[in-house]
């Protein structure tokens, strides 16, 4: 890759990232409004933290910054925010455990897992905690913010996870009804049978809602990585199935015998909405 400005890269061997003090020249943090999304960032690196929160700062972002997990839930204390980057590699507890819980008490927060580029085993367990995205290190900055920026926009049109009443259940091309849930495409929501929502994923919901866009009709994995993950992957990227797997704890009546989300050997997964009802 070629050298980019300061103000847009994050390369040094040791971190993945360039000296804070020259980012922190080139960018003073706007000043927060009621309506500037949120975003903690968490790493042990000092310089790191600072060089995120002068970035994202300048980028229309509330940052607040953690060395740790427990830190991290201080935060979530005072105020959840709406996204959340974290490396996985932290002394004590790890990035992959903050997220776990993060998904399970704050689902509406969007994470972005920071990696290791050679670590597949971080990035497959980091999608199967329920973590939207990764980024491998070294990385840089502009698509560390584009990929945030892509999270923010599939979170905008999702409700929090809470208790709602289930709209009458039909495939009006706005609600998808399967087994004893109903999708609302529209709302970014799927609901269950005693009208209670059920927290998906920004990722969960892009994938179930191309299925349900595409009942009866077999996907293969290239299919499904080139419409619903929109970025490249290789042959042995199990994010996929970890979403399958996910998806169907949540959906299936028994997810070791799926009746929606089937397995098609040696071809893919096929939904099938009439399946369980």
């Amino acid at each position: 890759m070629l050298p980019l400005h300061a103000a847009h890269s994050a390369f040094v061997p040791r971190a993945g990232f360039m000296a804070a003090d020259t980012i922190a020249r080139n960018f003073a943090p706007a000043a927060p409004t009621a309506m500037t999304p949120r975003l903690l960032a968490v790493d042990d690196e000092p310089e790191l933290r600072t060089l995120l929160a002068e970035y994202f700062g300048r980028q229309g972002f509330e940052v607040v910054t953690a060395a740790d997990a427990q830190a991290a839930r201080e935060h979530f204390a005072d105020a959840a925010p709406a996204l959340a980057i974290l490396d996985v590699h932290m002394p004590g507890e790890d990035g992959l455990s903050l997220a776990r819980w993060i998904r399970e008490h704050h689902p509406a927060t969007g994470i972005v897992m920071l990696t290791t580029a050679a670590e597949t085993v971080d990035r497959v367990v980091g999608l199967e905690v329920g973590a939207d995205d990764y980024v491998p290190k070294p990385f840089d900055l502009r698509e560390l913010l584009a990929r945030l920026r892509s999270l923010q926009r599939r979170l905008a049109t999702a409700s929090p996870a809470a208790a709602v009443q289930a709209a009458p259940a039909a495939n009006d091309g706005h609600t998808i009804a399967f087994g004893a849930c109903t999708l609302h495409l529209e709302e970014r929501r799927l609901v269950g049978a005693d009208g209670v929502e059920i927290a998906i994923t920004a990722s969960e919901f892009d994938l179930l809602a191309l299925f349900a866009r595409h009942p009866n009709r077999p996907l293969n994995r290239d299919q499904i990585m080139e419409q619903a993950h929109n970025r490249g992957w290789d042959v042995f990227d199990r994010s996929i199935d970890l979403r399958i797997m996910r998806l169907r704890r949540k959906i299936e009546r028994n997810p070791d015998k799926p009746e929606v989300l089937k397995t098609v050997r040696n071809v893919g997964y096929v939904f099938v909405p009439g399946a369980g009802r």
